[in-house]
């Protein structure tokens, strides 16, 4: 185990529990070799124990402030274990209305680059950082045996991949060893809110699902009753189930993926077939694979009671945030100038970097070159099973305003 020396004045976030180091920060170290590292300031002062790689575009992870701690495979498993606990009320009750959630949250849970989510009897892992790879084994086996679902899938984060040295894979676990599927595996079935979804092992982007969204798809609920409701950014539905369930009169979903339009097609005609949405729920629905910052150009005016903005993620870093703080203002703009007087845009951003209030500022931008006045109804944020770590501020990521529209 090496120690390393962190620059003076560099050390004051991590002492506040931030755990990124990057290699700027980084005074000296004793070796090149990946693995834990004791982090000192210059004054040979403990800061963290931490893990090092120097192959990882953010080299030094930290794990622990306490200098007890032994990071080691036990440290890793207790660790995994208290972050599937912290969300045990959703797990507990075998009525709950939801059978996906999130079980781990990365850094907010204090395992850096790990995701997990729960969908049904599935578990789906991704991984965005050297450091989770490297544990990977671990990770598996202490889920398997925390929560015996009938399989796991192990995936690594593309957008992550070329910065972590990290090849595209997906790792299939079942019956206590890793196997390669031989055909396309069964869809698994799964609840949020007691509506129906499905998703293929393997497919699909990211998790498959996103169920962070879980309370603000039932946050636009009450605007849906007789309106017309237009999805931008469908994927695969989740708020087209939600707007017909509560009596939306026609909705139109607009997406990239004729796959996830396809699907969202699927979702309706299950939840149909379990009474979950009314009889006549498909033929409210209309899909369009499309560009939607061109099509939102062609749509007509004063046609729309509710659009609903879930672009997927414009900036994946601070230094892309300018070209998607464009982006959103424009999507935004046009939502603003087709809605209907008083109508109401349900916004969001998913992009770490784009701050609820820049966000809020960008919606200011929109509603002045929209020549409209907004009011703002509600906030929203992320589902509470993707905690915001207060020393971690990059864990706050989505975040959502309910608007009205006023000519």
């Amino acid at each position: 185990m090496q120690s390393i020396t962190i620059k003076s004045g560099k050390e004051k976030q991590l002492l506040r529990h931030h755990p990124w180091v990057f290699s700027g920060a980084i005074a000296t170290s004793e070796s090149d070799e990946s693995g834990v590292a004791k982090v000192l300031t210059e004054e040979g002062k403990f800061i963290a124990w931490g893990w090092y790689d120097k192959e990882s575009h953010i080299p030094l992870h930290l794990l622990s402030w306490n200098e007890k701690d032994h990071i080691d495979d036990y440290w890793w498993a207790e660790t995994i274990k208290k972050s599937v606990l912290r969300r045990s009320s959703f797990f507990q009750d075998k009525a709950s209305p939801n059978t996906t959630f999130r079980i781990i949250f990365g850094e907010a849970d204090m395992l850096p680059g790990l995701v997990a989510d729960v969908y049904g009897t599935l578990i789906r892992i991704i991984i965005s950082a050297r450091v989770a790879w490297d544990h990977k084994d671990l990770v598996v086996e202490t889920l398997q045996n925390l929560l015996n679902p009938a399989m796991i899938i192990v995936t690594t984060d593309s957008a992550f991949c070329a910065s972590e040295h990290l090849s595209e894979t997906a790792l299939f676990w079942q019956n206590g060893a890793y196997f390669t599927p031989s055909k396309k595996l069964d869809p698994i079935r799964f609840r949020e809110d007691n509506l129906l979804y499905e998703i293929i092992p393997g497919r699909g982007q990211k998790s498959g699902f996103y169920c962070d969204q879980r309370e603000n798809r039932k946050a636009i609920e009450p605007y849906c009753k007789d309106a017309v409701v237009l999805d931008g950014c469908s994927y695969t539905g989740a708020f087209t189930l939600h707007a017909l369930r509560s009596g939306a009169k026609q909705v139109d979903c607009l997406d990239s993926s004729n796959d996830a339009l396809h699907q969202s097609l699927v979702h309706i005609h299950i939840n149909q077939d379990a009474k979950a949405i009314p009889a006549d729920s498909r033929e409210k629905v209309t899909t369009t694979c499309c560009n939607i910052f061109e099509q939102m150009r062609l749509i007509e005016e004063n046609k729309y009671d509710l659009i609903i903005l879930d672009p997927p993620k414009l900036a994946q870093t601070k230094a892309q945030a300018d070209n998607a703080a464009k982006a959103y203002k424009d999507l935004n703009r046009l939502a603003m100038q087709k809605i209907k007087n008083g109508g109401i845009i349900a916004t969001f951003s998913c992009s770490g970097a784009i701050s609820s209030e820049m966000l809020r500022t960008i919606l200011a931008w929109s509603a002045k070159d929209a020549q409209v006045e907004i009011q703002i109804l509600r906030v929203l944020g992320q589902g509470e099973d993707h905690p915001i770590r207060i020393s971690f501020p990059e864990s706050e990521y989505l975040k959502g305003y309910i608007l009205r529209v006023i000519r």
